[in-house]
């Protein structure tokens, strides 16, 4: 027993795979519930979700070290002895936001697919799946295992959009996989390319491939298709136009992961792997990533006023934040990169809780379009007050999460001394006009939504507001969007040793060549 406790209070006990998981084994138990309605197995869902959520912080409190830039709870063990496939797990500074935040929007997302009756055991199984592949992504320290778990949700995302989905669903699903599937492919190349080059011995650990160096024209074929592959999940211009139709079709719970945590998984993989292991090719690549970002933001900005789908039109308003993030990450300072993992967590905040009341306000009126709506602000007033804080909250307002993410972007890329001055004003203006331009679509849909008289003079005008549940969720976003509003530095102490050893170990010494 004395043995047990040490283990379990110490570094020693295997955490991270514990972790990764155990949503996806308990997720088999869903099937041998008894058939009693959808109550039990809505229960085990959310129960498995908040214990993976609590065993995560405790693990995370207790045994991770936030001054420490290094590699923490490391497990290796031998997996596949044939070609030397390990199971690599470890967590820093740059994984750990991106994995509570996949803990917390996965236990809300579960709370509000409350509604799904229909083959409700494999909706909830499917969802416990996709936890257990995010959780698994954001661990992993070996290139193989990143690709396996990167691919273990390409097919609960399919099976949730296509069997849950709304009318043109299968389409949606389609596309989602053809994208998302050529994607891998590039990051397989990749994968193995950059494992299998320059030593007698393979090798996927990520420790030692972030200490080896390549000729620039292979480092630069490598980065173009870990590129390729980032960008179709992020999603960056052009490759983003599957983004939208899976928004529209996908039930809201599903649109919560997609948005919350889905897209940051992109994101994540630029900086750990195209900007750790290939630091010259993301050198030479970080001003086109900043010209492109600044084209997304301002592209996506002028189409999402176009959609008629509310659920498109706040898809859009996601690409348009995503290019944010990557203009934090082609700045190449410790400001912009902080502003971009900073802006990663608190975009998964908002872009859920929108989705969510998309959702919601779908579930009274049965009408998805803006055009058919009008005048919900009087019989769903509670709905219609955190409609407009969190839109508020997406168009950057001062005192929640995403100002503070974008400023400290803007401040990223105004520092940096990889661009000319005149290069830098030219980004911020434009950076500036994308800023304003936000307003407009998001204050054009709540006008669209909730004034006028058009719903409320209807023969059914009577619907229920926001319920206890409904409260709960968005409250639970809610605050911690104000929180790091006001308070960034408790998001920003998590990976600020991690972001200064990324630019000190491997852009320093491109800055003074």
């Amino acid at each position: 027993m004395v043995r047990v406790y040490l283990a379990f209070t110490t570094n020693f006990f295997p955490w991270l795979t514990i972790i990764v998981v155990f949503p996806i084994a308990t997720g088999f138990f869903i099937f041998f519930l008894p058939h009693r309605g959808n109550k039990v197995t809505r229960g085990y869902t959310i129960y498995i979700c908040v214990l993976e959520l609590l065993l995560t912080t405790y693990a995370f409190c207790y045994h991770f070290e936030l001054d420490d830039p290094l590699i923490q709870l490391a497990e290796d063990y031998k997996w596949i002895n044939f070609f030397g496939f390990y199971w690599r797990l470890g967590i820093d500074g740059l994984s750990l936001g991106p994995i509570l935040l996949t803990g917390f929007i996965t236990t809300l997302a579960t709370l509000a697919a409350w509604p799904v009756t229909r083959n409700s055991r494999l909706f909830y199984f499917l969802m416990l799946a996709m936890y257990s592949g995010q959780i698994g992504s954001f661990a992993s320290r070996d290139l193989l295992l990143f690709f396996i778990m990167w691919e273990l949700e390409l097919i609960p995302v399919y099976l949730l959009l296509s069997a849950w989905g709304g009318k043109k669903r299968l389409y949606s699903a389609t596309k989602f996989i053809l994208y998302t599937a050529g994607g891998s492919v590039f990051l397989l190349i990749g994968v193995l390319g950059i494992g299998l080059y320059g030593s007698n011995e393979p090798t996927l650990n990520l420790e030692i491939l972030a200490n080896r160096s390549y000729p620039v024209a292979l480092e630069i074929l490598f980065y173009i298709g870990f590129l390729i592959a980032f960008a179709v999940k992020s999603p960056i211009i052009p490759l983003h136009t599957w983004l939208p139709d899976t928004h529209g079709e996908a039930h809201y719970s599903t649109c919560m992961l997609l948005a919350g945590i889905l897209l940051k998984m992109g994101a994540y993989g630029l900086i750990r792997i195209n900007m750790e292991l290939l630091p010259h090719a993301h050198s030479l690549f970080s001003p086109w990533l900043i010209i492109v970002g600044t084209m997304q933001i301002i592209y996506a900005a002028l189409t999402s006023p176009g959609q008629r789908n509310l659920k498109k039109r706040i898809a859009y308003s996601s690409v348009s934040h995503m290019g944010f993030i990557i203009i934090g990450i082609g700045s190449i300072t410790d400001t912009g990169l902080s502003g971009a993992i900073l802006q990663i967590i608190s975009h998964g905040f908002i872009s859920a809780a929108l989705f969510f009341l998309a959702g919601t306000s779908y579930d009274r009126i049965r009408h998805g379009y803006l055009d058919e709506m009008g005048g919900l602000a009087i019989p769903i007033p509670k709905i219609f007050t955190l409609f407009s804080i969190l839109s508020m909250a997406s168009l950057a307002l001062p005192g929640m999460s995403g100002f503070v993410a974008e400023l400290i972007v803007f401040f990223g890329i105004i520092t940096s001394q990889k661009y000319f001055l005149i290069a830098k004003i030219l980004i911020t203006f434009v950076m500036a006009i994308g800023m304003i331009l936000t307003p407009i679509y998001s204050l054009s849909m709540l006008r669209q939504m909730f004034y006028g008289y058009k719903l409320f003079n209807g023969v059914n005008s009577y619907f229920f507001d926001s319920g206890p549940r409904e409260l709960f969720v968005l409250i639970s976003i809610l605050l911690p969007v104000l929180g790091i509003g006001i308070y960034p530095d408790f998001v920003l102490s998590l990976s600020v040793d991690k972001v200064e050893a990324i630019l000190s170990n491997f852009f320093i010494e491109n800055f003074h060549k």
